[in-house]
């Protein structure tokens, strides 16, 4: 989720730990304490577009880290605060630190909670910023504030913004499944034969629903609202892998391969090619659109070493994607 987000969580659940001890300075530790997790994008500016990604949501949001790392901080918070309760900091450390990845883990990208297992939770039931999770979440941590250590409706609003938001993210899973069984029987209808199905939000809410749907030689790409009253409508994108050639057998390409989860397609664009990850959809509602949320140049060196560029997104393009996204999820 993003950095607000994961402020607002660790800062209540930091309250919800020990706000009646220590008060705001829960909040803020809290705080802290559910943005660190997060460090790890700057493995970006030290490594290889595809080691970045694979570190992406990894060490740092797994149980391990929780544990090795909040006792560290809790001995080093408890040598300079008034307050000496080792346990107690611990406590608020860990909490704060886990719950950022178990929400991630609702998202499209998800998170390896059980690292060094190579293993992702990725639930895919919420978007990486979703103003109905967290706009009431933040209401009720600015009320909590601003009320006294030791009073009932400190405690009151605290657990009204901690309870409304997991409620929230319980939902989802209900509309998730509920646009799945629309997306399939939609397929079924119009007599498609398919190997596997994934369904996730679209930006900003949980309404509209994007689906990806694995056929043999292409994807399909569709969405659905809550709202819709006419039939789904399915766009092919050719898979084109075999234009990888003896490049599948690179370890990099391979690995860009497991961490997209199989959901990729290549296209060349000027003689050269691309890997556009599907999970995450494209930037445009139009017809056929490549312009893919996540898509990367493949290029060599002399000697022969492979590497991926992102492709940087241009910033009209989610101006007018978030103006037609909100048409389309008031139905077709």
């Amino acid at each position: 989720m993003d950095s607000l987000t994961q402020i607002v969580l660790g800062a209540a659940v930091g309250e919800a730990v020990l706000g009646k001890k220590v008060g705001n300075k829960a909040l803020l530790y809290g705080a802290i304490a559910g943005t660190i997790p997060d460090l790890d994008v700057f493995a970006s500016h030290f490594t290889d577009t595809v080691t970045a990604l694979a570190i992406h949501r990894g060490f740092t949001h797994s149980i391990l880290f929780s544990v090795l790392f909040a006792p560290l901080l809790a001995w080093l918070v408890s040598r300079y605060e008034t307050y000496k309760d080792f346990k107690g900091w611990a406590w608020l450390f860990f909490w704060s630190l886990i719950t950022h990845p178990l929400l991630d883990a609702h998202t499209t990208w998800g998170t390896q909670f059980f690292w060094p297992l190579e293993l992702r939770l990725a639930f895919k039931t919420i978007f990486v910023i979703d103003p109905l999770y967290t706009l009431p979440f933040l209401i009720f941590l600015i009320l909590t504030m601003f009320q006294g250590r030791t009073t009932k409706k400190r405690r009151l609003y605290n657990g009204l913004g901690l309870g409304l938001s997991t409620a929230y993210l319980a939902v989802t899973f209900m509309l998730k499944d509920v646009a799945q069984t629309q997306f399939k029987a939609e397929l079924d209808k119009q007599n498609f034969s398919y190997k596997a199905i994934d369904t996730r939000p679209s930006a900003l809410n949980t309404i509209l629903w994007n689906a990806n749907v694995d056929t043999e030689n292409t994807y399909l790409l569709g969405r659905y609202s809550f709202f819709d009253s006419q039939p789904i409508q399915f766009e092919a994108y050719p898979k084109n892998h075999q234009l990888l050639g003896d490049l599948i057998q690179n370890e990099k390409v391979q690995r860009m391969v497991a961490i997209s989860e199989g959901w990729y397609t290549i296209t060349l664009e000027n003689e050269q090619l691309y890997f556009n990850d599907l999970r995450f959809g494209v930037l445009s509602m139009e017809p056929q659109s490549q312009d893919f949320v996540f898509k990367y140049l493949i290029s060599t060196d002399a000697s022969g070493e492979v590497f991926f560029t992102e492709q940087e997104k241009a910033t009209p393009q989610g101006k007018k994607l978030i103006a037609d996204l909100w048409e389309r999820l008031q139905g077709n």
